[in-house]
C-alpha cells in the first residue's frame, strides 16, 4: 500500500464552506419553517416574513414606495417578500460559514434575526401584543439549535484524539469522553501508527491544502453525520412549514364560509343600468365595469385579512358623536342599502396608468349613519373635521367628514359587482367615497370609525408624506393605439378613457404632434362619478407621431399640462403615446 493510500481522506477546504453554508441555510429553513408552523397558532401576520415585511413598508419613503408600484404594480408585495427571503438565505450562508470557527457566534445570530422579527411582529399598528412574537422567537430557537448540532458535525478533529472521524465514529472505552454522551469515538484503524486512534503526521500536501494537523484544523469531519443531521433538519421542517402553512389556510375557513353563505339583499335603491353607448365596443378600450378580479389592488397588506362576517364589528366614535354604536354585519344588511357604479382611483396612479377602475358597489349610506349617531359636517357646526377609519390590520385612513357628508354616495360597502366584496378588496366592508383618492377614503377590512379633526390626529399616509386632502384630479387616458404600436396609414381609432369623479367630464381633446388640439366623441356619460370613454378617428399618414389627449370637466377646469409625481396628493400632466404608421 502506498503512502498516498494509507493517509486519511480529507476533503479540501472548499467543499467544508459548502458545507458550512447549507448548514446556515438548513439552520434559516427550520428557523421559517416553525415560526410558520407557530404562527398558526397565534396568527398568519405574526410570521417572521410578512411582520417584517410590513415593518419595511411602514419605514420605507412614500417616494421608494411609489417607485415600487410604478416598477412591481400589484406584485410589489411579492417582490418584497422574495427580497426579504433572499436577504436572509444571504445571512444563513454567512452564519453557517462563520459558525464553521465560532459555533455560539453562528447561533447567536440567528437568535438575533429572531429577536428583529420579534420586535417587527410587536411593532405594527395591528400587533396583539408578546403572542406576535412568539413565531419569531420559537423559529429563531430552533435554528439556532439546528445550525449548533449540523456546526457540531463540520468540526474538526485534533489529532490523536478519540473523535476521529476516520476510525468510523466508533466510541472508545478509556476516552476521556464518556462514551454515554456521544462524545468519544473508539480507534479502530489498524494502520493509526500511534495505535492510539490518532492521524499520521501530516505531509507538506497536507499544510498546503490547509487540511494538515495542528490547533483547530489537524483532523477530519463528520460528513456522513452532517448528511444524516442536515438531511433530517431539512425534512422535518419541510413538514412543519406544511402543517404550517395548511393551518394557516385553515384559520381563515370561517371567513370563506361566512362569505360563501352570504347572499345579499337587494338594495332598495338599484342602479340605473349602465346607458346604451357608454361602453364602447373598440378593441383595446377598458371595459366600462372592471371585473372583479381585474380591479386593481394597491394597499400594504401582505397579506390580505380573511374576516369572518359573523363576528366582525364596526364602531362609530369619536368627537361629536353623542350616540356612539357598535355595529354587527347582520345590522348594516338591515339597513336601506344602495347600489351605485363608482369609478375608483389610486393615488399611486402616474399619468397613463393602470390603478383606476369602474364597479357597481352595494353599500350603507356613510352620510346617513354618522347623522344617526348625532355627527354634523363643519358647515352645518360639527366639531369633527376628520373621520378616521380603521382596518383590522391596524391601518387608519383619514376622510374629511364634510366631503363623506355632503350628499355624495359615500357608502360602507358590502357588495361589488353584485357579489360580497372578494377578500382582496375588503370583505366583509369597506369604504367607498367618489371623488377622493383611496388613501383618503377608501378604507379596506374596516373595524372602526373615530371622529376628530386633522390637527389632532395624522392616519398612516399623513405621517409618511402624503397629503391630508387628495381629491382626484382630472386625468384622461390613451388606451389604444398602445405605445410603440405600428398601425397601417389610413383610418386610426384612437380611443380610451377620462374621468374627474364627483365633477364629471365635459370634454375630452386629442392632439397629434404639434398640431391643433381636436374634440373628440364623448360616450355616454354614466354619471359624474364615474369615468368616460371616447374616441377620436384619425386619418394615420406614415412616420413617427405622437398621440395627446387632454380632459375638460364639468367646473371647466382643463387637465393641466404641468407634469408632477404622485406625491403628496396625485399625479398630473397630459397622457401621450409615440406610434409608428406604416
Amino acid at each position: 500500500m502506498t503512502d498516498d493510500e494509507k493517509k486519511p481522506h480529507r476533503p479540501s477546504g472548499p467543499l467544508r464552506v459548502t458545507a458550512g453554508a447549507l448548514a446556515g441555510a438548513v439552520a434559516g429553513f427550520a428557523s421559517l419553517a416553525l415560526a410558520e408552523l407557530v404562527s398558526a397558532a397565534v396568527r398568519p401576520q405574526a410570521g417572521p416574513v410578512v411582520a417584517v415585511g410590513g415593518a419595511a413598508i411602514d419605514r420605507t419613503p412614500a417616494t421608494v414606495k411609489d417607485w415600487a408600484v410604478r416598477n412591481f404594480g400589484t406584485d410589489d408585495k411579492l417582490v418584497l417578500q422574495l427580497g426579504i427571503l433572499a436577504v436572509l438565505a444571504l445571512f444563513a450562508f454567512a452564519l453557517g460559514i462563520a459558525a464553521l470557527r465560532f459555533r455560539k457566534a453562528g447561533a447567536a445570530g440567528v437568535l438575533l434575526f429572531g429577536v428583529v422579527g420579534a420586535l417587527a411582529a410587536t411593532g405594527r399598528p395591528d400587533s396583539r401584543g408578546l403572542s406576535d412574537a412568539l413565531p419569531s422567537l420559537v423559529g429563531a430557537g430552533a435554528g439556532a439549535a439546528v445550525l449548533l448540532v449540523l456546526a457540531g458535525r463540520l468540526a474538526r478533529r485534533e489529532p490523536g484524539s478519540a473523535e476521529d472521524p476516520a476510525n468510523g465514529g466508533g466510541f472508545a472505552p478509556d476516552s476521556a469522553e464518556d462514551p454515554a454522551n456521544g462524545e468519544g469515538f473508539a480507534p479502530d484503524s489498524a494502520e493509526d501508527p500511534a495505535d492510539g486512534g490518532g492521524f499520521a503526521p501530516c505531509s507538506a500536501e497536507d499544510l498546503a491544502d490547509g487540511e494538515g494537523a495542528g490547533p483547530g484544523s489537524g483532523g477530519d469531519w463528520d460528513r456522513r453525520g452532517f448528511v444524516i443531521a442536515a438531511t433530517a433538519a431539512a425534512v422535518a421542517s419541510a413538514g412543519a412549514g406544511a402543517l404550517g402553512r395548511s393551518l394557516n389556510g385553515a384559520s381563515g375557513r370561517d371567513a370563506v364560509a361566512s362569505r360563501d353563505r352570504l347572499v345579499l339583499p337587494a338594495p332598495g335603491s338599484p342602479a340605473d343600468a349602465v346607458p346604451r353607448g357608454a361602453g364602447l365596443r373598440i378593441p383595446g378600450v377598458s371595459p366600462f365595469i372592471t371585473p372583479s378580479g381585474a380591479f386593481y389592488r394597491v394597499d400594504t397588506a401582505l397579506v390580505a385579512p380573511k374576516v369572518d362576517a359573523t363576528t366582525w364589528r364596526l364602531r362609530v366614535h369619536g368627537k361629536g358623536v353623542s350616540r356612539p354604536v357598535v355595529l354587527s354585519f347582520g345590522d348594516l344588511l338591515r339597513r336601506d342599502l344602495v347600489e351605485r357604479d363608482i369609478t375608483l382611483t389610486c393615488v399611486s396612479n402616474e399619468v397613463g396608468g393602470p390603478y383606476v377602475g369602474t364597479a357597481r358597489w352595494t353599500g350603507a349610506r356613510l352620510a346617513d349613519l354618522l347623522a344617526e349617531c348625532g355627527v354634523r359636517p363643519p358647515s352645518h357646526g360639527g366639531p369633527a373635521d376628520q373621520l378616521v377609519a380603521r382596518s383590522v390590520d391596524g391601518m387608519t385612513i383619514g376622510s374629511p367628514v364634510e366631503d363623506v357628508m355632503d350628499g355624495r354616495d359615500a357608502l360602507l360597502a358590502v357588495g361589488m359587482n353584485g357579489e360580497p366584496l372578494p377578500f382582496d378588496h375588503g370583505f366583509p366592508v369597506r369604504m367607498v367615497v367618489p371623488g377622493l383618492y383611496g388613501f383618503v377614503s377608501a378604507c379596506k377590512w374596516i373595524t372602526d370609525i373615530e371622529l376628530t379633526t386633522f390637527d389632532a390626529y395624522d392616519p398612516y399616509w399623513v405621517r409618511h408624506g402624503w397629503a391630508r386632502r387628495a381629491p382626484v384630479r382630472t386625468q384622461s387616458r390613451i388606451d389604444t393605439p398602445k405605445p410603440f404600436a405600428r398601425p397601417a396609414a389610413g383610418p386610426v381609432m384612437v380611443a380610451g378613457v377620462a374621468w374627474a369623479q364627483h365633477r364629471g367630464i365635459d370634454k375630452v381633446e386629442v392632439r397629434v404632434d404639434d398640431g391643433p388640439w381636436q374634440e373628440a366623441r364623448l360616450a355616454a356619460e354614466d354619471s359624474r362619478d364615474t369615468w368616460r370613454q371616447w374616441s377620436f378617428p384619425w386619418r394615420a399618414t406614415k412616420g413617427g407621431h405622437t398621440l395627446t389627449v387632454r380632459a375638460t370637466d364639468r367646473s371647466g377646469r382643463v387637465q393641466t399640462e404641468r407634469r408632477t409625481r404622485t406625491v403628496p396628493d396625485g399625479a398630473s400632466g397630459w397622457h401621450s403615446v409615440v406610434v409608428t404608421v406604416e
